[in-house]
């Protein structure tokens, strides 16, 4: 593991754009009115005559990203999760989704950790929204080497993929000699009593989470799912067979996202006990952002009480 310096991957992805731009002329990079919250002003700065800032129009932003990628270009549109997903939808289904052009998305202010912009700002539907959309790639990085690696696979990779970042700033957990790869999830730590699936910024917690638990004599593997969709369904079932009790923990609904993903796959291929950790079928609050994730439980101590509640349903 790397030093522990904080960094929100927001701010990781902006960094990677310019990084980015630099290598690939090719690069175009749209914005909705948001280039200073989403953090693609410094490529609008660096390279001004490949930044368009299409307004507050998502549906016409997804919709221009769709006939430049068309044409050939490599195109990074970003806004908000919540208008990113949530009010573009159509135009990424049918635009770019249904014509499985290779848009890359690039989704900011994710999650509840947007805090004080409160329940209408703080999207927890949009993996599940994005989940739907025949052939759509999903990363969620958790730190900031991962975000940068994210958006430099997501160049090189053929098709629609979204990226959800946040806000709040997070540790860096990975050294820059990670390996990440679009469709593989990284097993973080040995363990046998149980499995903790996390992605995004609660792999910090569910790092915390499993030194609670040694304390308690209690063996926890560790499994980081950066990409959603396509979901890691070998490393999931394998842990789910050595450990047989799964706990996930995400920044997200518990309908539609990770813990939907993993007991997809568990009820199909290995029937194993789950307890999902994230937001229960409800909408935000506005509150400072560690508050608001305290209040929804998406904290260490919680993911280790439920982890020995998984354990006490094993047969």
């Amino acid at each position: 593991m790397a030093d522990v310096v904080k960094k929100a991957t927001r701010d990781s992805y902006g960094a990677a754009l310019v990084e980015l731009g630099a290598k690939n002329p090719n690069l175009v990079v749209l914005d909705a009115d948001l280039a200073a919250a989403t953090k693609t002003g410094g490529f609008k700065k660096a390279y001004p005559d490949r930044f368009f800032d299409c307004g507050i129009a998502e549906g016409n932003m997804i919709s221009l990203a769709a006939g430049l990628a068309a044409a050939g270009k490599l195109v990074f549109a970003s806004s908000f999760a919540m208008f990113a997903a949530g009010r573009a939808f159509e135009q990424v289904r049918n635009a770019v989704g249904y014509t499985h052009l290779p848009v890359k998305i690039g989704a900011t202010h994710a999650g509840l950790s947007v805090g004080e912009d409160g329940a209408t700002h703080q999207c927890c539907e949009d993996i599940g929204l994005m989940r739907t959309i025949p052939g759509m790639t999903i990363i969620n990085p958790a730190d900031d080497v991962e975000a940068r690696k994210a958006v430099f696979a997501a160049a090189e990779f053929d098709g629609p993929v979204y990226m959800r970042f946040g806000r709040l700033a997070v540790p860096t957990l990975f050294d820059e000699n990670y390996d990440f790869q679009i469709g593989k999830g990284v097993q973080l730590a040995e363990g046998n009593d149980v499995t903790i699936v996390a992605t995004g910024l609660m792999v910090g917690e569910a790092i915390k989470a499993r030194e609670l638990l040694a304390n308690d004599g209690i063996s926890a593997r560790l499994i980081n799912i950066h990409t959603i969709k396509p979901i890691d369904k070998e490393i999931i079932i394998k842990a789910a067979q050595e450990t047989g009790a799964i706990v996930t923990t995400e920044e997200h609904n518990i309908i539609g996202g990770l813990g939907s993903a993993v007991c997809e796959v568990l009820s199909e291929a290995c029937p194993t006990p789950v307890i999902r950790n994230g937001v229960e079928d409800t909408f935000g609050k506005s509150a400072p952002a560690l508050e608001v994730l305290e209040y929804f439980g998406l904290t260490a101590q919680k993911i280790a009480a439920q982890a020995k509640q998984a354990i006490a349903l094993k047969k």
